[in-house]
């Protein structure tokens, strides 16, 4: 099979695949809890190398707090790093949140940016919480968020050969419809959570396994029916 049929039979499957996400996860909402975009990008810093489920235990005192991008900006480092303590790299994240809070104030007239290239020169913003935000608070598919669950499917499911986030996102853009370009993730991300285990999938139970490369074929049969 040349590669550009090989493409074209991968896109295929993608779209398979998407389908039946859609129908497996029919909800597939951001799971941080947030009412502005400053807080949904605070959320979502906090969020890296922690749950999401922690992540909404933290914020609802910390939005308390420190409601907006002014109010971090200007907010004690040291009780900032209190509230976020339970995250993990505190120190680090409440740096970050605070430089970035002091950039949207000082640069962006209290706004969290709307473009990928302005939102990726704040503090502890990589394209990864920046495509969460434009798509979650904006409404803005830019781009695919590569988190841990999303960088393994990909690599299971046979959609990527990469392993560097920025390469996988850019398959994953030419695989996908761009409307469906964030959920994706989510329901990805569900997917990886409750069936596509890192230590051990559930291939006797996923309804993704006939379309994958990498499942454990003994168990299809169970699959298939």
């Amino acid at each position: 099979m040349n590669i550009t049929r090989k493409w074209a039979a991968t896109k295929q499957r993608a779209i398979e695949i998407l389908i039946r996400l859609k129908r497996l996860y029919p909800e597939a909402d951001c799971t941080l809890n947030y009412e502005t975009p400053v807080q949904l990008l605070v959320a979502t810093i906090l969020s890296a190398q922690c749950t999401d489920e922690r992540v909404n235990q933290v914020t609802p005192e910390l939005f308390r707090r420190f409601p907006d991008a002014q109010a971090i900006a200007h907010a004690d480092i040291e009780e900032l790093e209190q509230l976020i303590r339970s995250t993990g790299f505190y120190r680090n994240k409440a740096k970050n949140i605070q430089g970035a809070c002091r950039a949207i104030v000082e640069k962006h007239n209290h706004q969290v940016p709307k473009r990928m290239e302005l939102l990726v020169e704040l503090p502890g913003v990589a394209r990864k919480t920046a495509n969460v935000v434009l798509a979650n608070a904006y409404g803005i598919n830019q781009g695919v968020t590569v988190d841990t669950h999303v960088k393994r499917l990909s690599n299971r499911l046979g959609l990527t050969e990469n392993t560097d986030p920025v390469k996988i996102e850019r398959d994953l853009i030419r695989l996908l419809p761009q409307e469906d370009w964030e959920n994706w993730s989510i329901r990805l991300i569900y997917h990886g959570r409750a069936v596509c285990t890192a230590k051990k999938p559930a291939c006797d139970r996923c309804e993704l396994a006939d379309l994958c490369p990498a499942a454990d074929v003994s168990l299809l049969p169970n699959v298939l029916g």
